[in-house]
This record gives structure tokens, sequence and C-alpha cells, in this order.
């Protein structure tokens, strides 16, 4: 108990707030709020303009800047105007400006870049004050004179400064083109966007000299030019501009908008302000108009005076906007330029010099008055300025040329675009602004005859005016039916009647959807709000009832499919389109009732009494009566009777449409079931002002148009998937489906939506994915809970609004009945009854995880449940334990699936039998993992796992799709979530109840569990790694930093706190699969992946205390019981393989030391590996660095022991464990720190030594001994072979403890594998294997069972060693003795099939053979065919690669290694056989042994010998170490031979190695041949190779020495051997047959067969010993001669054509060859040819053919 109530003090609320920061991408359930509407700005950028300066500085001047876009060959930007004139410059201009407003005072503005491009410019042009001469003559100061040679040019400038002020009083209201500068946009701000920083970018002034081209498209030509070559010769200004550019996200203070309304107010007046300049995109921009703008822009462009006879060439065009025509109306709405009004009545064009054909460049900008009538127009008047003042002229300088005007309607129509006027000379005539000036009035002089000379264009900016014909037809036509107009109505050209209307109404409706789409996008929500209105609204016009309803639904959806249809527009990742979602959303209002009208009595001219008037019925079906309610409440009736209500005349439009636009509005039927839940709850809202009840706030009808809608729907999705095969169009329509009915559970009653629901389930039997997916959306609701359960205490209940009329019928859970305890575990079709909606999600995820390789599939049915309970766990409603525990009973029946307990079998038994990194082997149920991985110390039971259950799956008969491991661990947590916050006594009711195999299948996935949870998390760098562990490892210390942390996610928190119906706000991203983490995320996803980890085993840990609790009360164990224990036992054995915190490791430990202490019995006599794996997870845990987990792992240790002493006859095998797991802990692993081991053996030996029982027992002091072996293993770490041969000792020294001489054998084994030394491992399992069929034999007498290790010798002739001691000295049967796992028949097999393996890794097939011959006759014995099949597979597998590989494989090679020195110790005057991989050359292994041992001892120490001559230890120095290597070969005498004729026979249980020293009698190594002898010498080891080490001790040497005679005969044979198989080869090598006869027949080969020939054949020998050698010699060269013949035939059918010269050069080189040995070779030595018996019979021919030796006579 007290155990538990330390677990809850360190266990957390939240147990997803772990996954909280992973949730899914493409959550359904989370519907995306649209963006509030706003107005459209693309990439903003900041300019700030510094400074404008010129050499000299003499004058006021002014500029404008506006963006170009080449590319387009547009402006795509209004002008800003600013200036930098000095005080004293402004005072010039005084007398023309009356007062200066703050906004223009601007020097900095936004500009808005939608689509950005390279061929974006600033263009900058600079204006200065009218003066006399031409632009070239004005600049000509600018580029002559300097400021800074002000001495020289003083009296110049100051005459300019004079003539500047001059002009200014005079001409200060004119301008005249100047300059221009321009910069690429994206080249100055591309590096700046980077970092958001500014910018400085200079810019030399460019001016043009050309007065005749200043027209925009002369600017784009330019720049043009200038992009094409940067340095293009033009007249240029020496000057700088300086700007500060730099991209800018958020409004500056003091910013303004384009209208001058101030964004962000300031009260501060000293604040400079900063202007935002509107943008003309240079395409298309779709986003609806959101803010009231009513500009338009006017652009004179070019005039033309060039045939009139006038002195008319300062031209300057004044332009006003009149009201009147009356001088006095002309109205200040022309917005000023810099350094003056805010707005003007008028404004001029600058001037060009002289030119009788300006072009212009001037932007006027105009704010339009709300409402236009026909007098309102632009005013144009044409000025010729006189520069200079003469002596008659009067003082002003305008001298009047003419006018024109442009009204701004034409048919009620904003005027805009490009225009040719004429001009009027003297006066206008009367009512002139009623016609445009094209109409040719009679008293009117026109310039020209009427002819067009004024060009200009006019743009319009309008949130007013459509400007597009469809759009404005049908606006004018809804204004007349508002009464709005009298008729007939003017629309363009035409006039309609009254009796017209309707129809061209109809047709204007009709015709909508053909607008273009950027005006119907800008429009779209007035058109969609005057659309709803037709479709509510009954009428009646002229007397006839119009029947608009049907059309305008039909236009309604046209719009919205044409906008889903449009690429260019947005939409959302359900495939909503955002323009319309954010109408909804955002937008959308319930048309305003029909207005009350006055029935006969009004006045004609009025058209209300003839327009408008509602009607009770429909306006689509006249037939269809007034809805009849049956509400009591009188005053709801009045209001439903009073109007056609906007939701039911939507559903029954749905319900009646045909064709393709009944197609459309399900296909789309997202926007009309928003739609309808809008106006739903609208009409809602105002109904519950009069308190109506739920079941009566909609009509029947309604009701029944509602489930007509939703059946449509759900065989509209069935039709799409089905036959039209388009699976992303069915899943939106099928989510957009189950959001209608989510909402609906909102507003209306919830026993009509879950019949709809059922409707739906019944109508999809098939399509499992659709009904996840919907079931998911209606599980996201938030009164899911109150739906579902049926709290007993208000108190406890969550709150809801509305409380279900359905959800009163749900019965209560009752805890108490204990005949239902099992019931509440399964999914009846009770639960499905009470619990409608869970029951259908469970039902679900049961038939998704039962599909056979529907991964995706199974997925999304996990996840479904999976964000589900997370959104429960994090609801702010469900704090409270009895809450969680009555939601968590809803999902108790997800633990008794089918499916579950499936997928348990499947994946368990891998994580079952993990023990410290070896598997468990034996037993049926692992037959199919024959070969269990050597090193597994977490098993990860579900995917990523290569030993997984591909095996197991093929038991059952089908395939079973294996789940990803992240959904895995989705679903597990489901099932964790649910057993933590069930009530503890019912999961106690539950496991007492439950059948003896549905128990094993919980503590299997409980053991899932523990794998699929351990920690883990990716380091980038080895030293985060080691941090992050730390802080893990001590995990208080993690705990309290997350904890700490917690409070810097409060935003988190707080936004979790409503998660389920305000999802829209959370971040829903898949930030996991990032790689550029940052160091603080790594951490804190350390912290996450720890605690959860935690949490997860706390929980399981919880689960089993559960389980073991109610069998502690039992006195008596029953089989079941012990069963029970024993799998409790493993799952807390598997928790501790895991990586695991501190915390968790405190409980866990605190529960076995309890489980010791009940069931120590058992644990002790019937379990007894398990009890072998805990001594050894116990002992791993003593030399934990951590300080906590030794303290509890010396305690647990202890207590092991000591129970086993007092309690139990078990403690000499519990000895014999603890002193196994020792062992094996020291030889594998590698990072285990020896000073904890001893610091926990010293504080277990303080608890011995004040227990005076244990004293006598010896334990401690055994455990010390072998930790002293340890330390001289870490003292070799370094060298493998030596760190072998000390393991090879201590596994030595336990001859008499096969226990542990076995776990040594399988250490080596383990060492072995890591160096790849695959055959060596083998044998130290054949070895081990060896060992157990020798105690088997004492015990058991089966034929089949090898008889002892002699069994094992065709396999190594070194396994005798390990035949057993006498019994006197050791017996079988003594108690702890021979009691591993391994000594079994199971365990035998087990060690075997390692062993094959291994031998088949390292190529040695043949030995795979013998092994399994041993295997064969247990697996026949046992009738394993299951076993044999698969045995017999690799035998089959080990022979084809036998015949494929036999000889190419490549086996070890061998090196002598002598020791000499002191320094050595042990090792001084030893030789060594070192057994190196194949292909191992002398210089690698010299030098490997040169570096090691040279840090051992140090370089000026270590000397290598480099020959093979004996060593003399006389002229060794002893304060040195010298090391000799010589390469050997396998040596065999000739009967050996014989049996060894593969390959591999030549390379298999070798003992004996030679290697050869040549030496001449003088002492040198090398002489002439007639001197040079040659020194065997034989090797003999004290074990064959291979063996359990790679280096064997040498036992014997011997020696031989060979003559001259002898080294030359062994020479030639050599030769001859390799030209014999050279020729013979079935695939002949032509180069490697070159080469060989090139060194045997070539003419210059030095000292090669012909001068060996010489020295030793061209003379009888004198000495009859060496009579037979001499003839032996010759016969080796008859031999060598006939095989190069072969050779040199072969040769030529072998070469090429190019090769000919060199075959004859081969051939006469041979011939030349055999013509010089043949005197030789046919000199024979009389002596030897003597007949042994002389033959009687003289004339028999026969005996004389037989004879080898012949008398000489007869050879005479």
């Amino acid at each position: 108990l007290s155990c538990e109530i330390l677990r809850l003090l360190f266990k957390l609320t939240f147990l997803f707030f772990f996954f909280a920061f992973v949730f899914q991408e493409d959550a359904v359930e989370i519907r995306p709020i649209p963006d509030c509407p706003k107005e459209h700005t693309g990439e903003r950028i900041l300019v700030r303009c510094q400074a404008i300066k010129f050499e000299i500085d003499i004058e006021p001047i002014f500029a404008t800047m506006a963006l170009y876009d080449l590319k387009e060959k547009k402006k795509i930007s209004e002008n800003f105007y600013c200036d930098l004139n000095s005080e004293q410059f402004k005072n010039f201009l005084k007398p023309h400006t009356p007062h200066m407003d703050h906004s223009t005072l601007a020097r900095s503005a936004i500009f808005s870049i939608t689509y950005p491009s390279p061929d974006i410019f600033l263009v900058m042009k600079i204006d200065k004050v009218l003066q006399q001469g031409e632009i070239s003559d004005c600049a000509d100061p600018y580029v002559n004179l300097r400021e800074s040679d002000s001495a020289k040019n003083k009296d110049k400038l100051d005459k300019l400064r004079a003539q500047a002020e001059a002009f200014c009083h005079r001409l200060g209201r004119y301008r005249m083109p100047f300059a221009w500068a321009a910069i690429n946009v994206m080249e100055v701000i591309s590096t700046a966007a980077l970092d958001l920083c500014s910018r400085d970018c200079g810019k030399c002034g460019r001016g043009s000299a050309e007065g005749d081209r200043l027209s925009d498209e002369d600017l784009l030509k330019y720049l043009a030019d200038i992009k094409k070559t940067p340095q293009r010769r033009i007249k240029t200004i020496p000057g700088c501009i300086k700007l500060d550019m730099s991209p800018v996200h958020d409004t500056p203070m003091g910013c303004l908008s384009t209208e001058l309304i101030p964004l962000i107010p300031v009260a501060e007046k000293n604040i400079r302000p900063i202007k935002e300049v509107l943008e003309f995109p240079s395409n298309e921009v779709y986003v609806p108009h959101n803010i009231y703008r009513n500009l338009i822009y006017v652009y004179p462009q070019r005039l033309n005076f060039v045939n009139r006879l006038t002195s008319a060439r300062n031209i300057t065009i004044k332009i006003q906007f009149m009201s009147g025509e009356d001088p006095s109306c002309s109205l200040p709405v022309i917005f000023g330029k810099s350094s003056g009004p805010e707005f003007l009545h008028e404004v001029c064009t600058p001037v060009t010099y002289h030119n009788k054909s300006p072009d212009f460049y001037e932007e006027v900008k105009l704010v339009l008055p709300a409402r236009l009538t026909d007098r309102h127009h632009l005013l144009f008047t044409f000025y010729h300025i006189s520069c200079q003042q003469k002596q008659n002229q009067s003082a002003s300088c305008e001298t009047l040329i003419g006018y024109s005007w442009l009204p701004i309607l034409n048919s009620d129509r904003l005027q805009t675009g490009q225009f040719c006027l004429p001009i009027v000379l003297e006066r206008l005539p009367l009512n002139y602004s009623l016609h445009t000036p094209e109409v040719q009035v009679p008293p009117v002089k026109w310039m020209e005859s009427h002819k067009g000379l004024f060009n200009l264009e006019v743009q319009a900016v309008s949130s007013v005016h459509t400007q597009d014909n469809h759009l404005q037809r049908f606006f004018t036509l809804c204004h007349a039916l508002e009464g709005g107009a009298t008729f007939p109505v003017r629309v363009r050209e035409e006039k309609i009647p009254e009796n017209k209307l309707e129809h061209e109404l109809k047709l204007s409706i009709i015709s909508l959807s053909s607008s273009s789409l950027e005006p119907l996008v800008l429009f779209l929500y007035r058109v969609l709000d005057k659309l709803f209105t037709l479709i509510m609204q009954p009428m009646v016009i002229a007397g006839q009832t119009a029947n608009l309803a049907q059309i305008a639904f039909e236009s309604v959806v046209s719009i919205v499919n044409s906008l889903h249809s449009s690429q260019e527009l947005v939409r959302d990742q359900q495939g909503r389109n955002s323009l319309l979602a954010t109408y909804l959303y955002w937008v959308f209002r319930l048309p305003d009732p029909p207005r009350d009208v006055q029935s006969a009595g009004a006045a004609p001219a009025t058209v209300g009494n003839m327009l408008l008037q509602s009607r009770v019925r429909s306006s689509s079906n006249p037939d269809i009566p007034a809805p009849s309610t049956s509400a009591e409440d009188a005053e709801v009736r009045n209001i439903l009777a009073a109007k056609v209500l906007f939701h039911e005349e939507l559903a029954l439009q749905m319900v009646v449409s045909t064709g393709v636009c009944r197609e459309n509005a399900y296909k789309y039927a997202w926007f009309f079931f928003e739609l309808l839940v809008k106006s739903m709850a609208q009409h809602v809202s105002q109904l519950d002002k009069h308190n109506v009840p739920r079941r009566s706030r909609f009509s029947d009808r309604f009701k029944d148009d509602i489930t007509t809608i939703v059946s449509v729907v759900t065989a509209e999705i069935g039709t799409i998937l089905v036959k039209q095969q388009k699976l992303e169009q069915a899943e939106k329509v099928n989510i957009s489906l189950a959001f209608f009915l989510y909402d609906l559970m909102s507003l209306m009653d919830r026993g009509f939506v879950f019949q709809l629901v059922k409707n739906y389930c019944v109508a999809m039997p098939t399509l499992i994915s659709m009904r996840l997916e919907f079931l998911r959306i209606l599980c996201s609701h938030e009164h899911y809970l109150n739906l579902s359960l049926f709290f007993s205490s208000p108190a406890s209940a969550p709150a809801s609004p509305c409380p279900s009329i359905s959800s009163q019928s749900s019965g209560s859970c009752s805890f108490q009945e204990q005949q239902r305890i099992l019931a509440l575990f399964e999914l009846s079709p009770e639960f499905k009854q009470q619990h409608y909606l869970t029951g259908l999600l469970l039902t679900e995820l049961s038939a998704a995880l039962d599909m056979e390789s529907e991964g995706i599939l199974k997925k999304k049915s996990i996840f479904c449940l999976f964000f589900l309970l997370c959104s429960h766990d994090l609801d702010h409603r469900c704090i409270k334990t009895d809450v969680r525990a009555k939601v968590a009973a809803l999902y108790l029946p997800l633990s008794s699936l089918p499916q579950f307990n499936k997928f348990q079998s499947h994946v368990s038994p891998v994580v079952s039998d993990t023990r410290c990194g070896k598997n468990k082997t034996g037993g049926p149920e692992d037959d199919l993992e024959n070969v269990p991985p050597i090193n597994q110390s977490v098993a990860m039971a579900i995917a990523g796992n290569p030993f997984n259950t591909l095996g197991r799956n093929v038991l059952h008969g089908k395939s079973i799709a294996t789940l990803p491991a992240d959904t895995s661990r989705h679903l597990l947590v489901c099932f964790l979530w649910v057993m933590k916050n069930a009530d503890r006594s019912l999961i106690q009711r539950w496991t007492v109840d439950m059948p003896p195999s549905q128990l094993n299948k919980l503590l299997e996935l409980l053991t899932i569990c523990v794998s699929c949870f351990e920690y883990r998390v990716s380091f980038k760098s080895q030293q985060a790694k080691l941090q992050l562990e730390e802080a893990l490892l001590r995990g208080m210390g993690a705990r309290g930093e997350m904890m700490k942390r917690t409070s810097e996610l409060s935003e988190f928190q707080n936004l979790i706190k409503n998660l389920r119906w305000r999802k829209d706000l959370t971040q829903w991203r898949q930030t996991n699969d990032r790689q550029d983490k940052t160091k603080a995320e790594l951490d804190q996803e350390a912290l996450i992946s720890g605690n959860l980890a935690t949490e997860t085993n706390l929980i399981v840990l919880d689960l089993l205390e559960t389980i073991v609790q109610v069998r502690k009360c039992t006195v008596i164990l029953t089989s079941e019981n012990r069963l029970v224990v024993g799998g409790v036992l493993k799952v807390l054995l598997h928790s501790l393989t895991c990586n695991q915190s501190t915390t968790f490791l405190t409980h866990t430990f605190s529960t076995l030391r309890a489980l010791v202490v009940k069931f120590g019995d058992l644990l002790f006599e019937e379990e007894a590996e398990q009890c072998a794996d805990l001594c050894q997870k116990v002992l791993q845990y003593c030399s934990s660095p951590v300080d906590d987990n030794r303290s509890q792992a010396c305690a647990t240790l202890y207590l092991i022991m000591r129970y086993s002493y007092s309690n139990a006859s078990n403690f000499s095998r519990v000895k014999m464990q603890v002193t196994m797991s020792l062992a094996s802990l020291v030889g594998k692993s590698s990072d285990f720190q020896e000073e904890y081991l001893r610091r926990s053996l010293r504080t277990i030996l303080a608890y011995a030594e004040e227990d005076t029982e244990m004293q006598s027992t010896q334990l401690p002091s055994n455990l010390n001994s072998i930790l002293s072996d340890t330390v001289k293993m870490r003292e070799f770490q370094e060298d493998p072979e030596m760190l072998m041969d000390l393991m090879y000792r201590i596994a030595k020294g336990y001859q008499t403890s096969p226990d542990l001489r076995l776990t040594w054998l399988q250490n080596m084994a383990e060492k072995h594998n890591d160096r790849k030394c695959y055959t060596e491992s083998a044998m130290c399992l054949v070895h081990a294997a060896a060992l157990v069929a020798e105690y088997l034999s004492m015990l058991e007498d089966h034929k089949y069972l090898p008889i002892g290790s002699v069994t094992f010798q065709n396999i190594s002739s070194n396994v005798l060693e390990e035949s057993a001691v006498s019994d006197d000295i050791l017996s079988p049967d003594e108690d702890g003795v021979c009691s591993g796992r391994y000594f079994t028949e199971n365990g035998l097999v087990g060690l075997l099939e390692q062993a094959a393996e291994l031998f088949s890794n390292g190529g040695l097939y043949e030995a795979v053979n013998e092994v399994y011959k041993i295997i064969i006759p247990i697996l026949e014995a046992r009738r394993d065919f299951r076993k044999l099949a698969s045995t017999h597979d690799k035998l089959q597998r080990a022979f084809d690669n036998i015949i494929q590989r036999g000889p190419k494989r490549m086996f070890g090679t061998y090196f002598r290694v002598g020791f000499y020195g002191a320094k050595f110790g042990d090792l001084d005057e030893r030789e060594f056989i070192y057994k190196e991989p194949g292909i191992t050359h002398l210089p690698e292994i010299s030098h490997r042994l040169e570096n090691f041992y040279c840090q051992c001892f140090g370089e000026d120490t270590l000397v290598m010998i480099k020959d093979s001559t004996p060593v003399d230890r006389r002229q060794l120095n002893p304060n040195k170490a010298y090391i000799q290597v010589t390469f050997v070969e396998p040596y065999f005498d000739d009967y050996e031979m014989k049996d060894r004729l593969t390959n591999f026979e030549k390379n298999f249980n070798l003992r004996r190695f030679m290697y050869t020293t040549p030496f001449t009698k003088s002492g040198r190594p090398r002489g002439e041949l007639n001197e040079q002898f040659k020194r065997k010498t034989i090797l003999t080891t004290m074990h064959a190779f291979p063996y359990v080490k790679t280096r064997i001790n040498v036992i014997q040497k011997e020696e031989f020495d060979l003559t001259p005679i002898e080294v030359a005969i062994e020479d030639m044979q050599k030769k001859t051997r390799e030209l014999a198989v050279a020729t013979h080869r079935e695939q002949p090598d032509a180069k490697m047959l070159q080469m060989l006869l090139q060194g045997s027949v070539g003419a210059t080969v030095n000292q090669g067969p012909l001068e060996v020939a010489q020295v030793f054949l061209n003379e009888i020998p004198a000495d009859p010993k060496l009579f037979r050698h001499h003839n032996k010699l010759r016969l080796c060269f008859k031999e060598f001669i006939m095989r190069c013949g072969e050779a040199v035939e072969k040769n030529k059918h072998l070469i090429t054509s190019d090769q000919k010269e060199y075959q004859q050069e081969l051939k006469k080189n041979y011939n030349r060859l055999r013509e010089s040995l043949r005197p030789m070779l046919e000199r024979k030595i009389p002596e030897l040819y003597k007949p042994i018996i002389r033959p009687r019979l003289e004339n028999r021919d026969s005996f004389k053919r037989l004879s080898f030796r012949r008398a000489q006579e007869e050879n005479s």
C-alpha cells in the first residue's frame, strides 16, 4: 500500500500531455477558422528618402516615387510625393502654398508588391519649379558647377539662387521635369529580406535632356535598355539619392492609409507620417472588397497642338473635379502633393518648355463622392505659361487656350479607360456637362474641327462601382426591386419597364456566373447577400408573383462551382474555397425581413406597394401550405407564421434541385451545410429569447428535408467513390456531412441527429475509412461526454448548456454489481445501446484492426481513438478522479477486443523472452525463431525490429499487417490511459474473473507497452547525449525540470483547456521529423520522452500490482496463481532490461522485494530461469553510476540471497546464479563501471557482516574474486588476443563448474562475434554444446542425444577437452549445478543452431552439415517436422553455397609471432600461431602489433625483427622488447594430402605449419644457385585451428635443410605445377598464362630455368649421392619443357590479332630453350640404368620393353 501511495505522488495527471506537441497535420476534426476579411497587401517594403543631393544646391526640388514592372510593362503603384527642401527654399514658394498639412510632410512610404519579380524598379522622378529654358539648359549648372568650388563659383551660384527665387515667386505653382533615377528593388531588398534589416543604396541621378520623351512608355524603354546594357551612355547629372529600404511586416507608428486615414493614430504631431502607397497589381488579385474605397486616377497622356498656328508652347493643363458648371462647383477632392494642402480644388500638370505636343507623366488622384450625379465631371483647362514676364504683359502668366471635359458617369456607370477628347476654344457651352465632348454642339467653336487632340486615361479603384457589365446590371435591377429607382429603369443604353423587370432580373441572375472572375470576387459578398435575399423574400412585381428563389439558388450553386473550379483561388486542407469559408464565418447574416408595406392605397410613384410584398407561403412552391407548428406558445406561432425562414427555403431548394445544379450543390455540400447551420444558429438565437424547447425549434417539414439531404449526400459519397473513383472528393464530401451533423447536435434534437447517424452507417456498410472519419468528427463534439454518460451526481458532471433528451436513456454504469463486471469490458449490444457514439467508434476500430494488410485504415482507426482520449485527458472538465473513472469506463471494452488480443499474440513473444541480450532458446513457441539475435537488449516488438513477427504470422494461416511503431504507441497509450484512470477495484475484479489465457495475453500486452515506451532520443552530439541521459537517469531532477517548464508552457495549457471546441486555435504541426533542431528543442524532446517513459511504466507497474494484490490474499497458491506470478515477474524483468528512470526503478525494486517476500518459494523453486534473470538484472544495476539505483539494487540482491538462505533450501542455486550473472556481466559488458560494482559489493558485505547467519556463505568473496579477473581484462581491452587468452584461462578455471564455464564460453563467443570472428564464435558455442551434452549424458540415456563430447569430434578435435571430470568430484544432481536453461535438450539445440548460423556466416558450410547431423536426430525424436523442414532448407542453402562459392572462399591467413624480452613477462620466448582474416599481408599484422606494443612500452623500446632467422637471445638488448612475425602455411604430409582434397579440408583442423628460411654456408641469406640452401621449419600447435581463440601456443618445432639441388628441384616442380594449372583451366586467363610463359621461356630471365639447368645438369656430379637428385631434376626439366610447349600452343588460341608477333617471339624463345636444354636432358647417368636382374630369355622383347634399366651392351 505504501508503494502505491508513493507512486501516486510521482504520477502526472495528464498522460497525453507528452503527446500534445505531435498532433496530426491531417486531423479531420480540426475545421480551420478562415482568416478574418482584410485588405489585400503584398510583400511590403518601407522606403525612407534620406537624401537627394546634387553638386550645387540652388533651388527647391521635388521627388515623385513609383514602382514599375518592366516585364509586364506597366506602372504597379500610385505616386508617392516627397521633398527634402530646406526652410529657405520652402519660403521661396510661400506665396503659392497657403498652408502645409501634416500628412503632406511624409518622407517615407510603404510600397506593396504582390508579385515580386527581378524586373521591378523603383523610379524616382525629380521636378523643379518652371523656369525659362530647355531641360538640358537648366541642367548645365548642375553638371558644370561644384558647391565645393564656392570661392571660384560664388558669384555664379548667388546669381543662380536669385534667378531661382524670382522664378519661384512668379511661377511657383508650375513644375517642369528635371531628372530621374531607377533602382532595381529586388537586387536591393533580397539580401536585406533575409535578416530583416535595412540597407542603404545610393544611385546616380540619371537626367533626360529629351523633352519629347517623358511618357511612361518612353521610361519603360529606358529601363529595358539599362537592364540589358547597364553602362549605356545617357546624359547624367552628378548627384546622390540615399534611400533606406527594408521589408516591413507590422504597421509602423504614424502610418496613413492611401486615403490619408491614420491607421495607428498618434497624438504627437511631431512624428513625421508614413504613407501607404496603393498598389496596382501586375496581375489579378482575388480578394473581395473589405473596406470602403472610391478613388479614380486621371493620367493626361498627350496633347497635339502641332497643326495649330499659335505661340502656345509652354502648355499646362489645369484639372478640376466639378459637381456643376459654375466655377464655384469645383470640389476639393484632389489629393495634394508634398509640403502643401492635403486636398486641392485644382492641379496643374508640369510644363515641357517650348513643346507644342508635350507628353505628360502626371498622375492625378481623386476621391469620388459616394453619390454621383450626371452633373459630376472632370474639367480640363489648357493654358500657355509665359516663363518671362514682358513689359506690356499683365501680372498673370497664364494664357487660356481652351477647355475639355469628361462626364464621370455614362448611363449611370463610371467612365474609365482611354479617351481622346476634342478641345473647345473660347468659352464652354451651357449644360455642357450633360453630354460628352464627342457630341458636337453647333454654336461651339472647336479646335481643329472637333478633332480629338487630348489623350488621357482614367482608372478607378472602387468598392462602389463594379466596372463589370453583368454585375452592374444585377445590382441596378436589385436596387430597382428594393424601391431605389423609378420606372423605366435605365441599364446602359436600354430602358426596362416595370412589367419586364422580373424577366430582366432573372436574366441578370443567370448571367452572374458569366462575370469575369476578378470583379466577381471583388463584389462576392454583396452578390451573395443579394441572392440570399432573393431566395428568402417572396416578391410580387406588378401584381404578379415573382418566382426568383430557384433561379437565385441555381446562381449561388453556379458561383460556388466556378470559384471552386478556378485554379487561381486558394483552398484550405478540407478543400473549401477560402473566400466562401471567410464569407460564411465572418460576413453572412440572415437577410433582413421584408419591410411592412401598405397595400392598395399608396401613391403610384412609390415602388414599394407594387414590388415588395411578403407572402407566408414558399416562393419556390406556392402549393406548399404555411408551416404548421405544434408549439403551445402563441407568440412563437405568430413569429413562425409571419415570415418564410431562410434555412427552410434553402433546405427545400437543395431537395428540389435537379440536374447539374443538384450535382454541384452536393459536390460542394460543405458550403450549403455551413450556410444552413449559420442561418439555423441565428434563427435559434432569436428563438432563445422566447425559451423555445429544443424539439420545437424546427418544423417537421424542415426535419424531413434534412433527412432527405443527408440520405442523398450519403448516396452521393458512394457514387463518387465507386463509380467515379474519386477518393479525395468523396472524402471531402464525407467530412462536410460529418461536420453538418456535428453542428446539428448543438442546434437540433439529439435523438433526431442520432437517427441521421444511424441512417448514414446503414447506408455505408463497407466504407470503413469514411465511417471512421465521420465518427472521429462527431466524437470531437464538446457535448460528446454528456451524450455518452449519465453521471450519478450532478456535481461531478461536466456542464452542458442543453442536455440531450435522448441521452437521458443512457443507463448508469453500476460499479457495485459484480455479475456485470465482465460485461463492462465487452462490446455488447447493451453497451452500444447505452453509449451510442462510443459503441460505434469501438465497433469501427475492431473492424479496421481485423482487416488484412490495410495499414492505413488501421492507423486511421487508432488515431481516431487516440485523439478522442487525448481530448478527454486534457479536458479541464475531467480533472476529478471520479469523473475520469467514469470516462475511462466508456472505453473498457477496448482491452477485450478480439483483434486486440490477436495483436498481442503476434508481437509479444519476442519481447517476453529477452534476457540481457540473449533470447530464450527452445520451446515450441520459439521454434520459428531459429536464429535469435545474439544481442537483443531492447525488444521493440512492433515494427523496426528485423526479428519481429514475420515468422509467427505464418502460423496463423493469414498474413496480418504489422503496425508501424508510432501507430502501435498510439494504440497502446490509449489502453494505458484507460487502465490508469479506470476504477481500481473494478480492474481488480476484472483480473480475478479473467480466464488464465486472457490474463497471459494481458501480461504480454504490458510487456509490449514497456518496450514501446522505452526512453530513446536521437542526439546530434555525444556530449548532448550524456547530459540528457544524466538528467533522465536522475529521474527526479528531470521531472522537477519538467515541472518548472510547465510554467513556461502556461500558454499552451490555457489553450488545451478548451481543446475540444477550440481546436482550431492549436497549431497541429508535425515537428518531430525536422532535422535542424536546436539544443533547447532537443532538451525539451528528451525531457518529454523520458517523462513519458516513466509515466507509462508506472501505469504498467500499477496494473501489475493490482493483479498481484488479489493473489496476495490467497493463502494457498494454485497453479493458476503460480503462472500469474511468473508472468508478472517476466514483465518486471523485461522493464529492467529497458532504459528506465531512477523514479521508476525505485518503485520497481520495491515491487520486486515485495514479490520475493510474498512469493519467494515459488520464485526459487519453479521459476529457476527467471531467478537467474533476476540476479543478472539486479547485478547489472549494482554497477550503475547513479547512487539511488545502486542502493536499491544492493538491497534487492541482498534480500534475494538472504531469503533464499533462510526461507528456502535453494541457496546454492541462488549462489550459482549470482556468480554466473556477475561472470556474464564482466565478460560481455564493455562499458560497465567496475568501481561502482565494487562499491555495491562492499555494501552487500556490510549487510552480511551485520547478519551472523550469512557470514559463513563466502558468496561476497567469490564475487570479489571474479571481479579481480575483470581488472586484468580491463588491462588487455585493446589487445584482443591477450583478452581472449585471459577469458580462456578464466573459463578453464571453471572446469569443475559447468554453469560458469558455459557462461564464459558464451562471453567469448560474444567477443568474437563483435570482432566478426564468426568461426571462433561458433567454436565457442560448439564447446558449450559439448559441455551440455556431457552433462545431459550423465542424467539421461537417450539414443538420439549425443554421447558426450565424443560426438562432436567431427566438427573439431579440440572438443574432447570438454569431457566431464569424474563423478566423485562433481555430480550433476547437486543442487544449483547444471540448473541453467541451457542444460536441457532445448538449450543444446539452441546452442548448436546458433553455432551453425555462425559457421555459415564464416563461410565454413561443411561444418554446418556436421552440426546439423547432431541436431537432426533430436528433432526426429521429437517429431518436430516444421523445424526439420527449416533445418533441411538451411542445409540445402549451405550445400548450394559450397557449389557456387567453393573455390572462391578465402579462409584464414596464418603467422608465427615470437615474443622476446623480459618486458613481455609471461610471453617471453613464447611463440604463437596467429590466425588472421583471409588476404591479410605480413605488413598489416606487423603494423598492428607494433602500434599496440609501442603504446605499451614506448617506440624506443620495441624492435620488430624483419627476417625469419632463428633469434639468438645473447645478441638481444635486455632492456628492449622484440617481436618476430613470419608468414606460415599449413603443412601436410603426403599421406594426409590423400584425404584433404578440397579447399575447405586444407584449411580446417590445422595443427602443423611451415615456413622456410633461405641461407648460405657463408652466413648470407642469399647467394649463387649452387650455394643457395633452404631451411624448412615445421611448427605444431597445442590445439587445431579453428579453435575458441585466434592464437594458439606452439608446442613443437622441427627443422630440416635442403641442398641447393633440392632447392632447384622444388622450384622447378613449383613452376611446372603453375604452368599446368594455368594451361588446363576451364576458362584460361590469357594474361596469367603469358606472365608465366615470360618467366619460363623469356630470353632475359635471370636465374631462370636455363641457368638452373646449366648449373646443375651441365655435368654429371662426382658424388654418387647426388645421382638421384641430378636425375630427378633432369626429369623435372623434361616435364617443364613439355608444359611450356602446351602453354605456348594454348596461348596461340587465346591471343588477339595484334599479338601475333608476340606469339612468334614466344615460340622462338621456346624453341631456343628446348634446343639449349636438349643435350643436358638426354645425358643420363649410366649407373642409374644398370639392370637389377640380368634376363635369361634374351629373345623376349617384351621384357626389354618393360625394363627400365638396360645393360650397357644393349644400349651400345
